[in-house]
């Protein structure tokens, strides 16, 4: 494999290693036009579609404005969330002028393992954020017997799954956790119930892990309420006397 086409696979491999998706030589359309992207990278949560546009120059010399530039333009042009430019030979500082305060970033591999971790581990953090909002709008439409009755929580006087504490768990981390100062205690009723009071929280990366768990747990469950809610309904709609099912 030549060693520009190794670079590329190599910039994949990393963002797939962080749980993205990462797809290398990728034609992507635009308002304007077709571009052709070394990395196509993105994330799929349940309602969130995150892209960014990977450009890798496996060259000798340090890459200049002109490149930041027209990485600007394609990230506009296809609506991506980020532009990265990788280099390994460095570049001029109008490159470093022209990527500042915008959505392209200028780095290397090598750099990525450090700087890329803390910007993805920010996005899903972000990510999370938006679902658990999402869950807990969901969650409050559904009437407390129903939640009850479907599993989304417990009735009076017993103690066993419930929405609201995994919500309230949920926000209570992801808020302190963009703060970002670690280590970080959380007083939610769940996270006592599950480890402790003396439990530490250490990286935002054992945020996001616990997190994505619980949210997409409850999401399941949410889900799982809407499919039985619907054949319930398909069933009654058969059965009523205007559908010439069997009259009651």
């Amino acid at each position: 494999m030549k060693a520009w086409k190794q670079y590329q696979e190599d910039a994949a491999s990393y963002f797939r290693s962080l749980g993205l998706d990462a797809t290398t030589d990728v034609t992507v359309s635009g308002v304007r036009t077709s571009h052709d992207v070394d990395v196509l990278v993105k994330s799929h949560r349940v309602g969130f579609d995150i892209t960014w546009v990977v450009e890798c120059k496996h060259w000798k010399t340090p890459v200049s404005k002109l490149h930041v530039l027209a990485l600007r333009e394609i990230v506009a042009d296809v609506g991506a969330d980020r532009g990265i430019l990788l280099s390994e030979a460095g570049f001029q500082s109008g490159a470093r002028e022209a990527a500042n305060l915008t959505n392209v970033q200028v780095t290397s591999i090598s750099e990525m393992h450090e700087l890329a971790s803390g910007s993805i581990n920010a996005m899903r953090l972000r990510e999370l954020f938006d679902r658990i909002n999402i869950c807990k709008d969901r969650y409050w439409d559904i009437p407390k017997d129903e939640r009850i009755k479907y599993g989304l929580r417990a009735d009076v006087g017993e103690y066993d799954y419930s929405g609201a504490r995994i919500v309230d768990m949920c926000t209570d981390l992801l808020t302190r956790a963009f703060r970002g100062v670690y280590p970080f205690q959380s007083e939610a009723i769940e996270v006592l119930t599950l480890f402790g009071k003396d439990k530490s929280f250490q990286s935002p990366t054992e945020i996001v892990s616990l997190v994505e768990g619980k949210v997409a747990e409850l999401e399941a469950k949410l889900d799982d309420y809407n499919r039985q809610v619907g054949l319930a309904q398909q069933g009654a709609q058969a059965d009523s006397p205007a559908s010439g099912g069997p009259a009651a």
